[in-house]
């Protein structure tokens, strides 16, 4: 008996015993296609990305539709869990969703611990200024206490782009905008869809706000996902391909971000691997 124990113990730790564990865990796609589900990380409450409609509490938004859209293309029901900024990376680690769309910008420090699905739009981040700054460089800001989302590029962006820039990070947009307006710090960084949405909300009040014209850094977005998945990564990225492709992916640009939106952005480039962007990656 001793003797089968010993053998049973060495077949299994040997190259033999190595594959047959490693065929005991089906890979992410062949889990995702069994239990006919996508479950997509998208933001808890951020406009225009993914927040809770107001009337029926429901979320929507430019990330809860191309999560949907993506899950369809894949032939797969979408599931939402919404996420807090700073936990986008931690749950896709853990296996908790298995992708997060959340306006997530390809970093060297996330490119380490995720893979990236292709860039599907390219973003700046930009510093959201009381109306009489505006007219400010980002040199002017040096040593000065800004305020940003806590774990995102916006609050990344600060030490790069800010000669010994302070920077000043809360759980949400939300509240650093507020750090802002209660002149706790001299600026707040974020995306340009949230800083126009800010500084449209507060034109013509006292509290009136302005995007500086020098952005703090450019990132593109992308989804992201676990790293030793090929073949999840692969199918993820055959379908958004294939949203652009039939143009599913301009009618969800042009609903949530488009001429007619409140942005008022023109979309000019096309969905593409990382490696083809020319673009400075921040750490």
């Amino acid at each position: 008996m001793k003797f089968k124990r010993i053998a049973c113990a060495f077949l299994f730790s040997g190259p033999l015993g190595l594959g047959l564990i490693a065929q005991a865990h089906a890979d992410q796609l062949q889990d995702v296609m069994a239990r006919k589900e996508l479950v997509c990380g998208v933001y808890a409450d951020v406009v225009p990305f993914s927040y809770p409609d107001p009337k029926t509490r429901a979320l929507v938004g430019m990330d809860v539709d191309l999560c949907n859209a993506l899950a369809k293309e894949m032939g797969l029901k979408p599931t939402l869990k919404p996420l807090s900024v700073e936990a986008r990376i931690s749950e896709v680690k853990m296996g908790r969703v298995d992708l997060v769309i959340a306006n997530l910008a390809y970093t060297k420090t996330r490119g380490e611990q995720i893979e990236f699905s292709n860039a599907y739009y390219s973003t700046k981040e930009v510093l959201l200024v009381k109306k009489a700054d505006a007219a400010k460089t980002l040199a002017d800001f040096e040593g000065k206490r800004i305020s940003a989302a806590k774990g995102s590029t916006s609050e990344q962006s600060i030490y790069m782009s800010v000669k010994n820039g302070a920077a000043v990070t809360f759980q949400d947009s939300g509240s650093a905008y507020l750090a802002l307006q209660q002149n706790k710090v001299s600026g707040f960084v974020t995306n340009l869809m949230t800083a126009i949405q800010y500084s449209q909300e507060t034109k013509g009040t006292p509290g009136e706000l302005a995007i500086l014209r020098e952005p703090m850094a450019l990132e593109p977005i992308g989804a992201g996902m676990r790293k030793g998945e090929p073949a999840f990564a692969a199918a993820v990225n055959k379908g958004l391909m294939a949203m652009d492709a039939s143009g599913e992916f301009d009618k969800i640009w042009n609903r949530w971000l488009g001429p007619d939106t409140r942005y008022g952005i023109t979309r000019s480039d096309k969905i593409a691997p990382l490696s083809e962007l020319k673009f400075q990656p921040m750490p």
